[in-house]
This record gives C-alpha cells, structure tokens and sequence, in this order.
C-alpha cells in the first residue's frame, strides 16, 4: 500500500522534504527548493542514476524560474549544480544529461555538456530523435513520418526533431546492461555471427526514437513547458542496470517523469523542484503510477 506523508512547505531547511511516498521498501523524497542547497546536502555518493534537464537559458517561460541569464554566467551555474550533483553519485553513479538547443542558439548543448568536464567523464552520448521521416527505399517500401514534429517558421534553420541525452560516469568505464533496452536482430542468423546472447537481442546504440503522447490540450495535460516522456529516463535507468541502482534522482524534476519512471521500476528517489506547482504535479503522477504498479505485475 502507498502511504504519503506531508511536510511542511517551508524551505527553511533543505533536507526536510515536501512530501514523502512510500510503498513496500521503497521510498520517493520530493524537496521543495533550490537544487544547488538540496544538492549541497545530501549524503556524498548516495545516488546511484541521476537523469534530468536543467533549464536551458533559452528564456522558456516557467512559472517560477527565470530563464535567461548572461552566457558567462549560466555556464558558472550549470558547472556548480554538475559538481554538486557529481558529488551526490555513487562511484559507479550514472548522469544522464539531457540538453536541447535552439536553432539560433546551436552551441547551448554542447557548452552545457562542456560544464561537466572537469567533474565527470563523458561516456555515452545519445541522440533522443523525438520526430523522424524515413523514405521507402528504408521502410520496407512504405514512406514513414512518425513522432513529434514540430515546425519551425525560417528559410534557414532546419526543423529541430532531436535533443541530446550526455551520459556522464565518474571515471567513463561505468558498465551498461546494454540489452535490457536492446532490440531483436531482423535477421536471427546474425546473433550468432556477432556472438551475441541466446536472447538474439542487441545493443540498441545511441540513437533513440522516443515520441511524445499525444495530448489534446497542452495547460492541462503538459502544463510544465519543457518535459520529457516517461519514456525516457526509464531507458536510461535500465541502460544503467535496474540492479545496480539503489536511489535515482532528479535535480529538475518540472512534471516528474523521472518519479515515475522510478515508480514503475520500483527504485528509491529523490527529487528536487523549486516550484510547488510543479511539484505538485509531479507528486500526484508519481502517486498514480505507484497505484498503478501495485495492481500489476512485478516489474522484471
């Protein structure tokens, strides 16, 4: 059974959480506040799998926070909160970065990614393809346009359908369950010839098409305005070994895909999230899908 407990609000006190779920032996901590003072005081190498977006000073209009701020200095913060939430990872810890950008403003990704190097290696970088178009002569002999499109209204930049997801590890030779999200051979002949498992499923690379739901009205069913699907970090944590992950966490938790990602997957969390809206949300999704899983199946 869930159980909720509810704190106070009050962010006198970073490590007092907003709300607490639990359910089983598992526990899911959400703090109300500033990711760089919850950050600062956790417990050094007590998360195992951090996914998150951070803001990307690209002046989306979020409810609490503001976003854009001199290059200089949103580079500054981005290297703190890294080296904050680097410090938070376990030694065989996993950060996955996911960062976008704008046509106009084309180097904010790699320059977040640039951040973390001086505290973490760069291990994996992976490509979320959130719209894709393939011509028959690649499709079976079927055009196919599948995914989010989203276009963009200027004769000199392309329509933007992808985003990046940096996997940082400590030391870079953090190791992956690398088929627990890997795909079926077309052709069964070739497990044997890559002298793959008897499962005949391979590494899917680092090229992942993940749509968004389709949704019918976006205040009320995607009121953050910069999320990811649940599908995502869910990839993530099991790219990294559901086995090996005792806490995840998420830094920017916005509408908290990453909660319930965790929540389906039956690991610990922690989340962080400075507006309570926000918050909110994210508490109530990640309560559903704790329901949701205990009328189910044990996740495997």
């Amino acid at each position: 059974m869930t159980s909720l407990a509810r704190f106070p609000t009050k962010q006198t006190d970073a490590l007092t959480p907003h709300t607490v779920l639990t359910a089983g032996h598992t526990s899911y901590r959400f703090y109300l506040g500033d990711c760089m003072t919850v950050l600062g005081k956790l417990p050094k190498a007590s998360i195992d799998a951090i996914v998150t977006s951070p803001p990307y000073n690209l002046g989306i209009q979020y409810r609490t926070y503001k976003d854009k701020m001199p290059r200089a200095s949103y580079l500054a913060w981005s290297t703190l909160w890294i080296h904050r939430a680097a410090a938070t990872l376990s030694p065989a810890g996993s950060l996955f970065l996911n960062v976008g950008a704008k046509p106009s403003e084309p180097w904010t990704a790699i320059d977040i990614a640039s951040a973390a190097r001086p505290h973490l290696q760069l291990q994996n970088t992976i490509h979320w393809i959130k719209s894709i178009s393939i011509d028959k002569r690649g499709a079976n002999n079927t055009d196919l346009s599948v995914g989010h499109y989203k276009p963009i209204n200027s004769p000199r930049f392309l329509h933007d359908s992808h985003e990046f997801i940096f996997h940082f590890t400590p030391h870079g030779h953090v190791p992956l369950d690398r088929t627990a999200i890997g795909v079926a051979y077309q052709d069964a002949s070739n497990a044997a010839r890559w002298n793959t498992s008897s499962s005949g499923v391979r590494c899917r690379g680092n090229t992942w098409f993940i749509p968004y739901t389709t949704i019918q009205n976006r205040k009320t069913d995607r009121p953050h305005p910069a999320t990811f699907p649940t599908k995502l970090p869910e990839m993530c944590l099991r790219l990294h070994g559901r086995d090996r992950i005792g806490t995840v966490a998420d830094p920017f938790l916005g509408s908290g895909s990453t909660a319930v990602a965790a929540a389906q997957l039956g690991l610990n969390f922690v989340g962080i999230e400075m507006d309570e809206e926000y918050l909110l949300e994210s508490i109530e999704r990640t309560r559903a899908a704790l329901a949701t899983r205990q009328v189910s199946k044990p996740v495997i």
